[in-house]
C-alpha cells in the first residue's frame, strides 16, 4: 500500500477535518396545525404540504386501529412491527 512523502501538518488535517461535520436540521412550521415540519415534507400531524390537504389523517388513523388488534390466536401479521 502508499505511503505519504511527506508528513502531514496539522494545519492541512485540520482544514481537511473541519468540513466533517453534522449540519442542523432545517425545520419550518407547519401553515395548518403549527408544528414543526421539514421543508419540502408533508406535515405527519394534519396531512398538509403547501397549504393543501394531501393525506386523509382520518382515513389514515382509522386503518391504523383497524390493522392494530389483540386476539388470542396464533398467526403472523406482517404490518406489525417486531
Amino acid at each position: 500500500m502508499p505511503q505519504p512523502k511527506k508528513k502531514m501538518t496539522n494545519t492541512r488535517s485540520g482544514n481537511r477535518r473541519s468540513q466533517i461535520r453534522l449540519s442542523e436540521i432545517a425545520l419550518m412550521t407547519c401553515s395548518k396545525c403549527k408544528s414543526a415540519v421539514q421543508p419540502h415534507v408533508v406535515c405527519k400531524i394534519c396531512g398538509y404540504y403547501d397549504g393543501k390537504q394531501v393525506i386523509d389523517m382520518d382515513k389514515k388513523e382509522k386503518k391504523v386501529l383497524t390493522e392494530t388488534h389483540d386476539h388470542d390466536h396464533d398467526h403472523d401479521h406482517k404490518h406489525e412491527a417486531k
